[in-house]
């Protein structure tokens, strides 16, 4: 398959409930694999100290770039990633690399699914 024939596989990941330094982490990972929507020096940050924050990037799974690598985290991180099936699954599988993958809840729609996972450092 050519560039030309290629199309484009989006999923949309969203992190909550986590350090910006664990956010990150997940992000470099998915980054380091797949193009992103966001610039390489794009850091999570607080808008506001103390507050629920929620980061999201948008990823085109079509093309894997390199394979991920184990990442340790401070805490579980809790993400939440949409786009079609085949994308999903691949993501899924990518983070499955690095992280611990504790599959939280999926809301599947005709062409599209939701997946809820909670990111754990890998034990051994």
């Amino acid at each position: 398959m050519n560039s030309a024939d290629q199309h484009a596989e989006p999923v949309v990941v969203t992190i909550s409930n986590s350090a910006k330094e664990d956010a990150h982490a997940v992000f470099e990972v998915l980054r380091r694999a797949y193009a992103c929507d966001r610039e390489a020096g794009d850091r999570p940050e607080y808008v506001s100290e103390g507050h629920a924050t929620v980061w999201t990037a948008t990823f085109d799974v079509a093309t894997a770039l390199a394979p991920a690598a184990p990442v340790r985290l401070t805490e579980p991180v809790e993400a939440e990633m949409q786009g079609g099936y085949w994308a999903v699954d691949r993501m899924t599988e990518t983070l499955a690399a690095a992280f611990e993958v504790e599959r939280r809840g999926t809301a599947a729609g005709d062409q599209e699914k939701d997946v809820q996972l909670r990111l754990l450092s890998r034990t051994g």
